[in-house]
């Protein structure tokens, strides 16, 4: 039967990805069971499931394609990290997404920010690497002397470093996530220096003990950033920064974003939305801030580009306090556009999502997946977007297996999503 179910695996793998090798033979590919540690590369067949017992490495020049279903269970004792120096394609579907996670013994509360693996770690000769459907959760674990990232140089190659669940490093390079969830994670859930990139349809939560953003973006990035959820990181949505001195320089584009509760954990107040600095060139439109700590905020001794330009962004807040930080004036936030919805009074401007409790704690990192913050029909918040501005990526970032990717259309309502259909 063991023999019948592999070479099954490998006519798929032949016929759905022609031209991929087998993957590397300490692993097994089967659709049950498989194992690994070491140099990886190939296809991890539909449904398979892959226990990572060390530290695991796709080598430069080398591909792992993950397919819709895969199950990758990190060993907690090791607590891997997953070393992209080739490509990653991890491609779930919206019934049978890609799950990097620890067995069901250790999703708990009391891990409810992780640390139980390192991250996806994708070094400057990784060229391509896409998250599609993918969860990431439950790692963010601290480095040592004797990890692999500190030994090969990779992210702040340093010990103590809380890792990030994605980092990734080609200025050349192609990165696309979409679709997928990353949540329970110690402290930044990506930690980005470059790249062609889109971020689009995400959810992030329940992340970042002392500090961490849900998007962190360096020098390096042309990046499109659309329709994410961000739901209470410790710190900011989104830091856009061009720090680094790589070219070319950062610029991001958000647009059509939901952010919640963001901020309010930080034990400093840095920032809790939006964070520029660094001559960053950033663009943010159609955004929807609910109870977030402060509005776009940037750093008055390293200031954003001039060129940069913010407009049509919704803000609300549940208390006078929420909203007196969304002020233009203090606490260093930033002058918006003529179309923005700010207010000045508790409770102005409810989005009315579809069910969410406004009142909800602002420092709680807790998710219901039963919320959903789609807007009323009667949401204030339809048709005031804008649509009228372009894009880095509309014209797609193909890559070298044939896949495209488009970075979505902007929409006329603010926030991630409208009317459900």
């Amino acid at each position: 039967m063991k023999f019948k179910q592999t070479i099954a695996a490998i006519i798929l793998s032949a016929t759905v990805f022609a031209g991929c090798e087998k993957a590397n033979i300490d692993v097994d590919t089967t659709p049950t069971s498989g194992s690994a540690i070491g140099e990886v590369s190939g296809v991890w067949t539909k449904g398979s499931v892959h226990e990572i017992k060390g530290d695991i490495i796709i080598p430069e020049g080398k591909s792992l394609t993950i397919e819709e279903g895969v199950t990758v269970l990190m060993d907690v004792t090791a607590k891997p990290e997953i070393v992209v120096k080739g490509n990653l394609y991890s491609l779930g579907t919206i019934d049978n997404p890609v799950k990097f996670t620890v067995s069901d013994a250790y999703r708990t509360a009391e891990n409810k920010f992780g640390k139980l693996w390192g991250g996806i770690l994708a070094a400057p000769t990784c060229a391509e690497l896409v998250l599609d459907y993918t969860v990431l959760e439950y790692g963010g674990a601290t480095t040592s002397d004797a990890s692999t990232s500190v030994k090969m140089g990779l992210y702040k190659a340093t010990a103590g470093e809380n890792l990030p669940a994605l980092w990734f490093s080609n200025v050349n390079g192609k990165l696309i996530v979409q679709h997928s969830t990353i949540r329970n994670f110690q402290e930044d859930c990506t930690y980005i220096e470059g790249g062609k990139i889109i971020f689009a349809n995400n959810l992030f939560y329940t992340t970042g003990v002392s500090g961490g953003e849900a998007m962190n973006f360096k020098s390096g990035c042309l990046a499109d950033v659309a329709y994410n959820l961000i739901y209470a990181t410790n710190t900011n949505a989104l830091k856009l920064s061009n720090a680094g001195d790589r070219t070319p320089q950062a610029y991001i584009i958000s647009y059509n974003n939901t952010m919640i509760n963001t901020g309010w954990r930080r034990p400093t107040a840095k920032g809790g939305s939006v964070w520029l600095e660094a001559t960053v060139r950033a663009d943010t439109y159609n955004n929807l801030f609910t109870n977030t700590r402060f509005g776009i905020k940037h750093d008055p001794k390293k200031l954003e580009d001039n060129r940069s330009k913010n407009d049509y962004n919704w803000y609300y807040g549940f208390d006078q306090a929420t909203v007196d930080q969304f002020q233009v004036g203090k606490n260093d936030v930033v002058e918006g556009g003529g179309h923005d919805v700010r207010g000045t009074k508790a409770g102005e401007n409810d989005p009315k999502f579809v069910n969410f409790p406004l009142n909800n704690p602002v420092a709680s990192a807790d998710f219901n997946i039963a919320w959903d913050f789609h807007l009323q029909g009667n949401s204030p918040a339809l048709g005031k977007g804008t649509t009228s501005f372009t894009r880095h990526h509309k014209a797609g970032i193909t890559l070298s297996n044939g896949l495209t990717y488009v970075s979505p259309e902007p929409a006329t309502y603010v926030g991630a999503y409208g009317t459900k259909l």
